[in-house]
Parts: structure tokens; C-alpha cells; sequence
């Protein structure tokens, strides 16, 4: 019986458990085991959402031994440490809890074909000072710490607002001038407007200065100008500074200092500029890695160095016939694992793999209640046609709620939907905790 390894539950990591469960491990013509580090999955493009408390992820995460059990596929919670190639096995680190004592020892799990989905995390090129004092949104650990942090600043922002005559702004400043850094920034004054109605009064738009920080000419480098263009009208309206060509050179506990020598002061710091696939996989098992530690894979998604292991996902590295990479984006996870899917049944069928093409059905950028900007791309429209507003947030939701279906089935997906539509009625509107 196939042995099948996923390590990495996240979009391409948790859809593809979920498809080869229902094939493979229901009929037990396959045993199917995911691992993750984490116990809970949260749609990554949501993590912004969750460091403004704006979703709560007691609520609306997909707990991974609960959805195991419903998907005919086995759960392992624990940290890829080594892969050994030779015979066939990964080992997972020590499990430890908050206090380091150990819960789990070291273990091996034995695999006939290993499946790599272990995404990216942000790239801080070494920076001096950001490790040490910027908060990232990675995970849901690191988005969870940065509300309890912006909470704090609030509480003691709303307090010094409201026994001065002449307030200070609250400063925070965002390097990184992707989709992270861009929803991020008018999510905030969105949060700003909620806290007012739950008694936090001295708090709103005029006492809060956000600086959005790019290196490069332009936010939102990797989408198309237009859209990128519509997105900065936006955040300038709601009172964002976007700061252009602009490079940091270091952090400390007051903020950033360009490549001018300028100083950029905040209270609190969030670094969100570039990615890179986390660091203990670079040559993990002898694989071939690039420079950001993407693993180098065929078109068919093995990877270079062994055809019993694939990667998926942000960690992969996959040049398509242009020459180009295909992006690290949760339509491509999505696309990536509907193909190893295909490509595990036909080795089990003794049939010939079929090769990645990556399709681009366009990019959207939601701004909070504000606004959403973004084009889509296909055969109905004939190219690229740029959709904003209320449309382009129905296609923006919609995308989410594609992964619903995909990890939960059609019937259960839109009762989860229905479910988190009705709870909003009673619940907050945002987490206060």
C-alpha cells in the first residue's frame, strides 16, 4: 500500500490531504498522513485579518485533527527536522510545549512518495535589528502576538489622547509594499472605527499614522500597474503615507532608518517585504535549493534531486517554459495541488505525468471595508479586465470561500459559510483579547 507524506498543511498542503483522502485513504488503497507545526490552518491570505483581530481564529480556523478525521487522512503535529532519502523516511523534531518540556520525542514516519507544501515565510535579507524588533505575519503565532501588541499600543494611545490637550499619533510603520503590506495598512483604520463603537473613544483616523514603506517604485510590484495605482489612490485617501524608493538598512526599537539616513519613528514595526522558504530547507536531505531555499522541481512538480519527493507551493521553485517562475500565490498552491493529485494517480496507474502550466486568473487586493481593486483573466474576458469596488469584493471572497469547498466538500463548505454568516450577528466584530 502507498505510503503518501504531506508536510506542510496550508492551501496546497490541506487541499491535497483532503482530495487523496477521499480517493486513496477511504478505500485504503493509500495510507495518507499531514504534517504541520501548527495544530489549527488558517488561509494564509487571511493572517492580516488575523493580526488585527478582525477574524478570530478560535472561530474560524480548520483544526487539523478534527478535519483528519472527517477526510480519511492521519494527523501528525510536529516540525520537519531531516529527510532521509535513502530510506525513504523524515524525521520530526522533539514536540515541545511553551515551557520546553518535551510532549512528543523524535520521531520517523517511512514514505513512498513525500510531498513538500511547506510555504514561505518573509525575507528579511538580513537587515540588522528587524529579527530582533519587528513583528512578521507568517504564521498565526506571530499574527496572534501582533494583536495582543496592538491592542496594548491602543489602550495606552486612548489613554494619552484623552488627558492631553494636544494628542499624538499612535505611529506605526509597514515595510513591505505587497498585498500583506497593502491590506494590512487599511484593515487598521478599519480596526481604528470598531474599537470606537466598543468604548475606545479617543482613538480614530486622524490619531493613527500608518507609513507604508517599498523599495521599489511602486506597491504591489508583482501585480499590474493599474492595479497598483488604484490601490495607493486608496490608501492615501484613508490617510496612509506611502513612502516609494524607499530602502531600509536597519531597525531598532524606534523604528527604521533608510538607506538616506533617514529616520522613520514607530511605535510599532511590521516587516512584510519578500519571501523566502524557511532556512532549515536549504539542501534538507541533499535536495537541490536556490538561493531563497526554494526546492528546484521539474515541471511535473518532483523535485530535481528524487523522484519519490514533490514541493508545492511558495517552497518550490518551478520555471515554466518562458523562463519565468511561477508566483508565490495561493492560486498557484491551489493549481500545484490539484496537479500532484493527478500526477500520484497516474504513477499508481502506471501512467505517464502530465507538466505544470501556471495560469493567472488575475490578482485582487481587498483594502478592508473600503474598497477592492484587482483584474480578472481568462476566456471570458478576453485578456485582463480591472474590476473594482463591490464586484471585485464578491471575487475576492469568493476565493476564500473556493478553499472552504475544496477542504470541506460543497454540502459542509456552504453550511461552514452559512454558519460564520449567522454568528456575525452575535458575535463582535472584531477579537478584544
Amino acid at each position: 500500500m502507498e505510503n503518501i507524506v504531506i508536510v506542510g498543511g496550508g492551501a496546497g498542503g490541506l487541499e491535497l490531504a483532503t482530495k487523496l483522502g477521499h480517493k486513496l485513504g477511504k478505500k485504503n488503497k493509500a495510507k495518507i498522513t499531514l504534517v504541520d507545526r501548527n495544530r489549527v490552518h488558517i488561509w494564509k491570505p487571511l493572517l492580516h485579518e488575523v493580526a488585527t483581530g478582525t477574524l478570530d481564529t478560535n472561530l474560524d480556523g480548520v483544526v487539523y485533527r478534527v478535519h483528519s478525521s472527517e477526510h480519511y487522512y492521519e494527523f501528525q503535529h510536529g516540525t520537519l527536522a531531516d529527510i532521509d532519502r535513502e530510506n525513504k523516511q523524515i524525521t520530526l523534531a522533539p514536540l515541545l510545549d511553551e515551557q520546553g518540556d518535551n510532549v512528543l520525542p523524535e520521531r520517523t514516519l517511512p514514505y513512498s512518495q513525500l510531498i513538500l507544501a511547506i510555504g514561505s515565510v518573509s525575507n528579511d535579507f538580513s537587515t540588522p535589528g528587524v529579527a530582533e524588533h519587528c513583528s512578521f505575519l507568517d504564521s498565526r503565532k506571530q499574527a496572534e502576538k501582533f494583536h495582543k501588541s496592538l491592542l496594548n499600543h491602543f489602550l495606552k494611545a486612548n489613554l494619552q489622547n484623552q488627558q492631553s490637550q494636544t494628542p499624538a499619533p499612535l505611529k506605526l510603520a509597514i515595510v513591505g509594499g505587497g498585498a500583506t503590506g497593502v491590506e494590512l495598512s487599511a484593515e487598521l483604520f478599519h480596526v481604528v472605527d470598531l474599537l470606537k463603537s466598543y468604548g475606545i473613544k479617543h482613538i480614530d483616523a486622524d490619531s493613527l499614522s500608518i507609513k507604508l514603506i517599498e523599495a521599489g517604485p511602486r506597491i504591489l510590484p508583482a501585480l499590474p500597474e493599474r492595479i497598483a495605482q488604484a490601490a495607493r489612490v486608496e490608501l492615501v485617501k484613508l490617510g496612509v503615507e506611502v513612502l516609494e524608493h524607499t530602502r531600509i538598512v536597519a531597525a531598532d526599537k524606534q523604528g527604521f532608518l533608510d538607506a538616506e539616513g533617514d529616520r522613520i519613528d514607530a511605535e510599532l514595526t511590521v516587516w512584510a517585504a519578500g519571501i523566502k522558504a524557511p532556512d532549515f530547507l536549504a539542501n534538507i536531505g541533499g535536495l537541490n535549493t536556490n538561493a531563497i531555499n526554494q526546492i528546484v522541481c521539474h515541471r511535473s512538480l518532483k523535485t530535481e534531486t528524487d523522484p519519490h519527493i514533490y514541493a508545492i507551493g511558495d517552497c518550490a521553485a518551478v520555471e515554466m517554459e518562458d523562463g519565468s517562475r511561477v508566483p508565490p500565490r495561493a492560486q498557484s498552491a491551489h493549481q500545484m495541488a490539484d496537479l500532484v493529485f493527478k500526477n500520484i494517480l497516474r504513477e499508481i496507474n502506471n501512467e505517464p505525468l502530465v507538466e505544470y502550466t501556471y495560469t493567472d486568473y488575475g490578482s485582487l487586493v481587498n483594502l478592508s471595508r473600503f474598497s477592492t481593486v484587482g483584474s480578472l483573466m481568462g476566456n471570458l474576458t478576453k485578456g485582463s479586465m480591472f474590476i473594482e469596488g463591490r464586484i471585485a469584493r464578491l471575487v475576492y471572497i469568493s476565493l476564500y470561500r473556493l478553499h472552504q469547498i475544496a477542504i470541506h466538500g460543497y454540502i459542509k463548505g456552504l453550511l461552514v459559510v452559512i454558519i460564520e454568516k449567522l454568528s456575525k450577528v452575535i458575535r463582535p466584530k472584531m477579537k478584544l483579547h
